[in-house]
């Protein structure tokens, strides 16, 4: 617990921090980075080009400040980010070294402002924080029995791909020696490091197929590359061919089904099908009783992954129902396509019982539309989940 001085302190110094909080994470990152430029291996580069990761990390050190004695705004928030972490192999060390250059930026930039009381209170803020994350990382790392060494990175080879779409395709991973692969839960990722000009970057993917197959399967988009492309890594994975080999961490993520599930609904847009697939075709092959509504938009009927998956699914499924939203005017032939962008009002959602949970997964605004949605027919936020990924993912979707 913080002390009630300290408490008192952060408190009414947050909207100093947060008036000046990404002017103090830009510092934090430069003079990190220049200190220990290995760490660079770490971050996502493109995020730290375009300012989303300082923005993201301001906002996520004030409302952790914020909300200190509110667990219940911050449960979601923690546990996400010490998934990610934890996919990265974050050891505790570094987060010393984090401390040292972030309030090292905090004096930089506040000068005379930041007393010695203010620095101190900020200081405790910081190592509460550090100290739960270290915690759900370390039993994270144990439940997975993960090394934090060498080891903790293997390399696989790509044994197959296909091409979804023309901007989508699927890479089948396997260990070159035939070792079984880590198990995960449907719905988690996995992060996958490639190397270009001696800088080692690390993106996180998420498992496309069931969780009992002998190979992983991440479905990647290739973005468009700009100056500052978000597409960096993806680009390079569409550019590897079968036989090629790349370097991947242990699953995480806690965008899984819950246990006390009664349906599930999985809402989807763009690429963002790939983790749906992975709990669709699990809950499948469990040969799953419950409802399952599996809810799609895309721009056009040609745009949409992994559709051979979706149609298999729905043969072991008893209560089982599809819909896809296009954005364009499309081929519509059955009562289940429609022509616009997803509106879940035009979907039967009141036959699903009241522990139904709702899985998001798109871009964060078409998710934002469809939570709004959800919790203006009065769906509890808590029966809501979503996966995110990038900056954005710091700061949740509250």
């Amino acid at each position: 617990m913080i002390t009630a001085e300290s408490l008192a302190i952060v408190q009414a110094t947050v909207g100093l921090v947060r008036e000046h909080g990404t002017e103090i994470t830009s510092t934090f990152y430069r003079s990190m980075f220049v200190t220990h430029p290995e760490l660079k291996n770490l971050f996502n580069m493109s995020n730290q080009a375009t300012g989303g990761q300082q923005q993201a990390l301001a906002s996520a050190v004030y409302a952790y400040a914020a909300n200190i004695n509110n667990p219940a705004v911050l449960e979601p928030v923690l546990s996400r980010i010490a998934h990610k972490h934890a996919s990265l192999g974050i050891k505790p060390a570094q987060y010393t070294i984090v401390g040292k250059h972030l309030l090292g930026a905090v004096k930089t930039v506040l000068g005379d402002l930041a007393t010695a009381e203010i620095l101190a209170a900020w200081d405790e803020v910081y190592w509460l924080l550090a100290c739960d994350l270290v915690a759900r990382e370390a039993t994270l790392y144990a439940q997975q029995s993960a090394r934090l060494d060498k080891q903790y990175w293997r390399t696989l080879r790509i044994e197959r791909i296909v091409q979804e779409t023309p901007d989508i395709r699927s890479l089948y991973l396997v260990d070159p020696d035939g070792a079984k692969l880590p198990a995960f839960v449907a719905g988690q990722y996995v992060s996958i490091a490639l190397e270009n000009d001696g800088l080692q970057q690390i993106r996180q993917y998420s498992l496309s197929d069931h969780n009992s197959q002998t190979y992983w399967r991440i479905t990647v988009k290739r973005e468009a590359q700009t100056e500052c492309p978000d597409g960096f890594l993806s680009n390079l994975l569409h550019q590897l061919t079968v036989g090629d080999t790349l370097k991947a961490g242990i699953p995480y993520g806690d965008f899984v089904v819950q246990a006390d599930n009664e349906a599930v609904a999985l809402i989807s847009a763009g690429v963002g099908i790939t983790p749906m697939v992975s709990i669709l075709n699990t809950l499948a092959k469990q040969n799953a009783a419950l409802p399952i509504r599996f809810i799609h938009a895309a721009r056009h009927s040609t745009q949409v992954a992994l559709q051979t998956d979706v149609a298999t699914a729905a043969q072991s499924l008893s209560d089982y129902r599809s819909v896809f939203f296009y954005e364009t005017h499309d081929n519509v032939t059955t009562e289940d396509e429609f022509v616009g962008r997803m509106n879940l009002e035009q979907v039967a959602l009141t036959d699903l019982p009241e522990k139904t949970g709702y899985y998001l997964c798109g871009p964060l605004a078409f998710m934002r539309v469809q939570r709004e949605w959800l919790q203006a027919q009065g769906v509890p936020a808590e029966r809501i989940h979503y996966e995110v990924f990038g900056p954005d993912m710091f700061t949740g979707l509250q």
